[in-house]
């Protein structure tokens, strides 16, 4: 997932809604969705999806891709001192009836919770969605859904809650003159970082225990990393640290982004999701995207959530870093490889 992470950053990027905007979004959030989506998927638009989320379908099967999958939610599950939440859902129309080897999957290999609704009260199906976003991510998505196509006979969600605490922070009472954001700042002590010299790029890393930590990275040429960020080679540096103390949110349509990242069929009428019903012309109608981040003395939280509409288709010295200036930050999980979360902070008043 490593790949479709960064190709996701850079096509969010390059994208003109985003400059000069935060930009914050979970890769496995948006890759659970999607391989959700491809087990209902056939054809070319199966064989989009997979090389959309860089699955090499030379060597990997939808069955293989499921049992990673279902490996990384009981993983999770069983990490039970860890303050993460992982899951899936799927709301299907009370009068829809789907192919029962989708759901079983879908419950199998993520995890997946069933309801059924009637999606002819688009309002109140709207509402029954959201509340279930905003349960699973203790309040930090609440308005996944804005409003739903009258056409929509399921709607796939994938989300995820992560809670971090620093293991050495003291939060500092005065304010930063210095510093471009005008608020209170967080004194981390000495953690290790590193010094990439061919990116000219500071990378702070701030565990949160064993298996997660943060990554803060701040580039004297942000669109030089953003361009080779997968290529980093660094060195281990130390600093004192001062971070602001901020939280963002963002939000996201990813249709235009997922279609120019090649997933093109599965948004028409070519669409073949024949896997989730048959007799029937299905299409993904939309895909949303939410995301946040809370930076404060305890620690980090992040949450994200990502729906996909499925419709009828009609030295000794220790220099002081200061995160002054743009600065991206990736929370990653070393048990499993993976970023949960990644993104680009230009403004944390946002």
């Amino acid at each position: 997932m490593l790949f479709f992470a960064f190709r996701l950053y850079r096509s969010l990027a390059a994208n003109p809604d985003s400059q000069g905007k935060n930009i914050f979004f979970s890769p496995v959030s948006v890759s659970v969705a999607l391989a959700a989506l491809a087990v209902g998927a056939r054809g070319e638009t199966h064989r989009q999806l997979f090389g959309g989320l860089a699955f090499n379908s030379t060597w990997l099967s939808q069955t293989d891709v499921d049992q990673a999958f279902q490996s990384l939610f009981e993983k999770t599950k069983k990490a039970s001192n860890e303050v993460t939440s992982e899951g899936t859902a799927v709301f299907m129309d009370n009068l829809f009836k789907p192919q029962p080897e989708f759901l079983d999957t879908l419950k199998k290999s993520y995890f997946a919770d069933g309801f059924n609704v009637d999606f002819t009260k688009s309002s109140e199906s709207a509402n029954t969605i959201n509340k279930y976003v905003e349960e699973k991510t203790s309040g930090k998505i609440d308005k996944l859904v804005e409003s739903l196509d009258p056409t929509t006979v399921m709607y796939l969600i994938s989300y995820i809650y992560f809670k971090g605490k620093h293991l050495d922070v003291v939060l500092r009472q005065n304010l930063q003159t210095n510093l471009i954001y005008k608020h209170e700042t967080l004194n981390f002590q000495r953690f290790e970082t590193y010094r990439d010299q061919m990116f000219n790029t500071s990378v702070l890393h701030l565990p949160f225990n064993s298996s997660h930590s943060m990554l803060l990275l701040l580039p004297d040429d942000m669109a030089k990393l953003e361009n080779a960020i997968s290529a980093a080679h660094v060195t281990k540096w130390k600093y004192s640290v001062y971070i602001p103390k901020f939280s963002i949110k963002t939000s996201y349509s990813l249709k235009t982004v997922l279609t120019e990242m090649g997933m093109v069929d599965m948004f028409g009428d070519r669409a073949d999701l024949s896997g989730i019903a048959e007799g029937q012309q299905l299409a993904v109608s939309e895909v949303v995207h939410q995301a946040t981040l809370d930076v404060d003395e305890a620690g980090a939280t992040a949450a994200a959530a990502t729906g996909i509409t499925i419709t009828l288709f009609s030295y000794n010295y220790v220099p002081v870093l200061k995160f002054n200036r743009p600065f991206m930050v990736i929370i990653t999980d070393h048990s499993s490889d993976n970023i949960l979360f990644m993104g680009k902070i230009t403004n944390p008043n946002i």
